[in-house]
């Protein structure tokens, strides 16, 4: 029930391994596909897989602007805009102002002012608009304040979009992917995904990390016409990490008898 032909997808921050992922199974639905992202160094990867990449600081109105007004000219209207520009930077309490400004900036504003310069052209095509936000948004989590944070607002935001623009035929909806292998967990396991699995078992309930393209087929469903009556819903690619309490998965009766 997925085909995506002749619509074209903008990936706004996807040169990243959940990025790569989105990017292609779009493009095996049939989709074009024009990643946005500041890490110029991306670019070869993302063109050798068939997408066209732009460069672009999501925190500067005027390049916004200017990439799309680009992208319509050449392309034509977008069909899909699929969000996920990103800040890690987050030391807790011990922020400062400016990493909170900056986090907030990257990870929430720049998201409203991309879908925002995006605006006509999804109306054009009665588009769909798919957003990332993590299981951070719903969980407190030791050590870590501007990523949930941001993420939880992300949410929030998500659901005002669908408000707003349902009236220009516009689906507005969520993805909030659980722990997935990335970058991120690829840097700190030191690449050993074992062991990232492992560590990642005792906190989903099917007992791994997910693949990238997990998520991505999720996005992928969103963008299609068999979510045609789905706007305004947070979707959880997280293996059963949102529904697992302080229980976990384990019996708690019999610890008690024992």
């Amino acid at each position: 029930m997925i085909n995506l032909s002749n619509k074209t997808a903008v990936i706004c921050g996807g040169a990243t391994l959940i990025g790569m992922a989105v990017t292609k199974v779009l493009l095996s639905q049939g989709a074009r596909v024009v990643v946005l992202d500041i890490d110029s160094k991306a670019a070869a990867e993302v063109e050798a897989a068939g997408a066209q990449f732009m460069t672009l600081d999501v925190t500067d109105d005027a390049a916004i602007s200017a990439v799309a007004s680009q992208i319509a000219e050449h392309s034509g209207n977008i069909d899909l805009l699929i969000n996920m520009a990103c800040s890690y930077d987050d030391d807790g309490f011990a922020s400062s102002r400016q990493q909170w400004l900056r986090a907030l900036d990257i990870n929430l504003v720049s998201m409203a002012m991309v879908t925002k310069a995006f605006h006509e052209q999804l109306k054009a095509s009665k588009g769909a608009v798919v957003n990332f936000t993590s299981i951070s948004a719903e969980c407190a989590q030791t050590g870590r304040w501007l990523y949930p944070v941001s993420k939880a607002a992300i949410k929030h935001l998500t659901k005002e979009m669908a408000m707003d623009l349902a009236p220009d035929g516009i689906r507005v909806n969520s993805v909030s992917p659980g722990w997935t292998w990335s970058r991120v967990i690829s840097e700190v396991s030191g690449g050993n995904r074992a062991k990232a699995d492992a560590v990642a078992a005792d906190y989903h309930l099917l007992g791994r990390l997910g693949d990238p393209q997990e998520v991505a087929n999720v996005v992928a469903f969103l963008c299609s016409d068999a979510a045609s009556f789905v706007t305004g819903a947070d979707y959880a690619a997280d293996g059963g990490y949102a529904v697992m309490g302080p229980e976990q998965n384990k019996p708690a009766i019999p610890r008690l008898a024992e």
